[in-house]
């Protein structure tokens, strides 16, 4: 009996022990700690890894949904671009798109244009535009101005910047 009650204390006091020591441990830690009936994690990492790992923890958690950088001029959000060209001809979409694109640039010079490939298409897509109505009013503009691309051009959801206030 004393012996159980000798064995129960000892236990009784290593948990009380465990969780009354201060602050908490890093991801890194507990995953490095053995538990009972798993396997065993062992983490390598650099000191300097820990310190940017510290300068993460400190950061403003405080700021608007989306923001990459809390420097950055921009912020990517779910938004619409008008696709002005698509083409999977390997030998001449992407010249086409670049052609078309100095086209754009030259008449909507505010307008960011991207071209981009995305197998097996070359794309070319314009603007940055948070409601599907302010692409669309460009787009009406920029179909009087290209009549001949008019066919081939359409909104499209799409990730675009957004401008950080």
């Amino acid at each position: 009996m004393t012996k159980s009650l000798s064995f129960f204390l000892a236990f009784f006091l290593c948990s009380v022990y465990s969780f009354s020591q201060s602050g908490e441990k890093t991801i890194i830690e507990e995953l490095n700690s053995s538990k009972s009936g798993q396997g065993r994690v062992i983490v390598m990492q650099d000191e300097v890894v820990d310190g940017l790992l510290a300068i993460r923890q400190q950061t403003d958690t405080t700021q608007k949904p989306g923001v990459i950088d809390s420097n950055a001029e921009f912020t990517k959000v779910k938004g619409f671009k008008i696709q002005v060209y698509s083409g999977n001809n390997q030998q001449r979409s992407k010249r086409e798109a670049e052609s078309k694109q100095a086209q754009v640039r030259e008449a909507f010079p505010e307008l960011e244009s991207v071209v981009s490939f995305h197998s097996p298409f070359w794309r070319l897509r314009v603007g940055n535009f948070l409601s599907k109505e302010d692409a669309e009013s460009v787009l009406r503009e920029m179909k009087k101005s290209f009549p001949t691309m008019g066919r081939e051009m359409y909104v499209v959801s799409d990730v675009v910047k957004k401008p950080v206030n």
